[in-house]
């Protein structure tokens, strides 16, 4: 298994959009989280970006999954980038 970063971009107003989607997208992470794949995922303080990693075979796996998310789907995410990462520490 590899280790992925994702960089992304939230889109206007953000906090009150997604308030519909909030309780699925949550839980949706906690599933990711109790699997392995998600080691950690937030947005930054001002949430124009969110910061993730995740653990899976490959670079797609990890694209398609976010692409499933409903925050990517309702258009919250605007953006996403997924990096390979090596772990120095």
């Amino acid at each position: 298994m590899a280790r992925f970063v994702l960089w992304g971009t939230y889109c206007e107003n953000a906090l009150e959009k997604r308030a519909p989607f909030r309780e699925e997208h949550l839980s949706r992470l906690a599933t990711l989280k109790q699997e392995g794949t998600l080691i950690t995922l937030g947005p930054t303080e001002s949430s124009s970006h969110v910061f993730g990693i995740f653990e899976g075979e490959s670079r797609a796996q990890i694209l398609s999954l976010l692409q499933q998310d409903v925050y990517w789907r309702q258009k919250i995410w605007t953006e996403l980038e997924v990096y390979p990462w090596i772990q120095a520490f």
